[in-house]
């Protein structure tokens, strides 16, 4: 069953002055690429690059304003899903796209499964055996017959591999395939990736981790605030070129804030750990300080602060505020203990999509009156005045929350929080998804709370806004803190050495 593609000098696919705007502004700008059989053409580039954008262009899966999409010598537009699967572009999400229930066999031949005899009715022993073919010629030592739900996640990143593959992809993009994967694993995964190069794929390669990127690209497309930096080959370059083309920009892109006092030590985590995602790890916050955490996708940032609010049960460790133990098992245990959480994903955690905006607010502010009366009294107060202090541009406080703008919809989320007064904020991408203007309004907030002497935490992929609103930086690898820094004289190069280890 050997399965090469004749090359030449002709494309596979290519982009010419590809661009996309949402609500006047340019996320994607005039790129440009050329992509051959055989080859890795890898993107990198910060958060808001364009990189995703680019995909989802390249996958049908959005429109792009202006430019021409060239697949195998056709021209087009754009392209819809259905038409990208059919001229054999397959992308590979870092969000696992398989029927858990199914056999690894199943998932591969889905919707062209291998009949018998009787018609609609599968020839099992034929398909597993012909999935078994497929899986040895690619080097991937699965069982056929073991169900996706039993794989681990590098089973399942190269299963869907796997599945393209089996679907005659001439194209396969893959969005960062590593981030949840270990040492040994991604190694696999590398070797795969050269055994199809090898076989006449071309490949888009997009990831974080830069060391991979010089491992198997052979040219290199650097995305920057949307806009195309450069097309390289390999060769021409070097990982601190790469980075300083990543990072390059404006001073006036970073916001200045003020200093407020520092007080002493009042948040102590102690040698948390969760699953493999945190291990170990311990660090301080003081009255008044926003301690900044760095790292890649799949550091187990995000992990951490969901253990800190009780998200999920750590495996050990304890939490101390002002050196009392804390109990906590659940977030109504971090909320008792004045813990507060702002998640990354606000309309998944944090908004109750089918209240108002009032609702949202006051939601778990609990000492009203008893009267019916006075209980919404209380509540129109409150929100009125939450809705005052963080300019939440609203008609009225019983708007639908899910009709306001981003950067208005996390100033709600705040406003909920500030009622409960609480000691630790923890922020998970306070400003994403937010306007510039929604930004310093959040930026001000913050640092309101460090003047009133709260302690507060912030995750952040968005180097700018970490060396600018950061006291300290943690930085985290592989789920373990590695190291803190005094933000004085550090640069978004010195971030991106201690993200990816090199």
């Amino acid at each position: 069953m050997q399965r090469n593609f004749v090359t030449n000098n002709e494309p596979i696919l290519s982009a010419k002055q590809v661009s996309k705007t949402y609500g006047g502004h340019c996320v994607l700008d005039k790129v440009s690429f050329e992509l051959h059989s055989g080859e890795v053409l890898c993107v990198v580039g910060e958060n808001g690059a364009g990189k995703s954008t680019l995909i989802k262009i390249l996958s049908g899966a959005i429109r792009p304003d202006s430019g021409i999409i060239g697949v195998h010598g056709g021209t087009y537009s754009a392209l819809n899903p259905r038409e990208s699967m059919q001229l054999g572009i397959a992308t590979i999400y870092q969000e696992v796209e398989l029927i858990d229930s199914l056999s690894v066999s199943d998932n591969i031949f889905l919707g062209n499964e291998t009949l018998g005899r009787f018609p609609l009715v599968i020839d099992a022993d034929s398909q597993n055996k012909k999935a078994r073919q497929i899986l040895d010629m690619l080097h991937i030592d699965i069982d056929e017959k073991m169900l996706v739900e039993d794989l681990s996640a590098a089973q399942k990143q190269n299963l869907q591999i796997v599945k393209a593959f089996h679907q005659d992809a001439r194209v396969l993009i893959m969005d960062e395939p590593t981030s949840s994967l270990g040492v040994e694993e991604t190694r696999s995964l590398m070797q795969l990736v050269h055994d199809l190069r090898g076989r006449g794929l071309g490949i888009i390669y997009i990831s974080h981790y830069l060391e991979e990127i010089f491992e198997i690209g052979d040219t290199i497309l650097i995305l920057k605030d949307g806009e195309q930096v450069g097309l390289y080959p390999r060769a021409d370059i070097d990982v601190n070129f790469v980075i300083h083309n990543m990072v390059g920009r404006d001073a006036s892109m970073f916001f200045v804030r003020e200093r407020v006092p520092i007080g002493a030590d009042q948040i102590q985590v102690e040698n948390i750990s969760w699953k493999d995602a945190v291990k170990d790890v311990s660090f301080n916050v003081r009255a008044g300080e926003v301690f900044g955490i760095g790292g890649l996708v799949g550091s187990g940032r995000s992990e951490l602060a969901a253990s800190i609010f009780g998200m999920v049960r750590k495996d050990a460790g304890t939490i101390r505020i002002s050196g009392q133990e804390l109990s906590i098992n659940n977030p109504k245990d971090a909320i008792k203990n004045k813990i507060c959480f702002i998640t990354e994903d606000r309309k998944k955690y944090a908004l109750f999509d089918s209240m108002d905006v009032q609702e949202n607010i006051v939601i778990i502010h609990t000492e009203f009156g008893k009267s019916h009366l006075l209980k919404q009294k209380k509540e129109n107060s409150l929100a009125k005045s939450m809705i005052d202090k963080l300019h939440i541009a609203v008609d009225n406080t019983e708007e639908s929350v899910i009709s306001l703008s981003g950067g208005n919809q996390q100033k709600a989320v705040l406003g909920r929080w500030l009622l409960n007064d609480a000691t630790l904020f923890i922020f998970d991408e306070p400003t994403k998804g937010v306007d510039i203007g929604a930004k310093e309004e959040i930026y001000k907030l913050i640092i309101e709370l460090a003047r009133k002497g709260k302690s507060i935490i912030m995750i952040s992929s968005d180097m700018p806004e970490l060396l600018s609103m950061s006291d300290r930086i943690g930085i985290m690898r592989e789920g373990r803190l590695i190291k803190i820094l005094d933000n004085q004289r550090i640069t978004e190069e010195d971030l991106i050495h201690d993200f990816i280890g090199i």
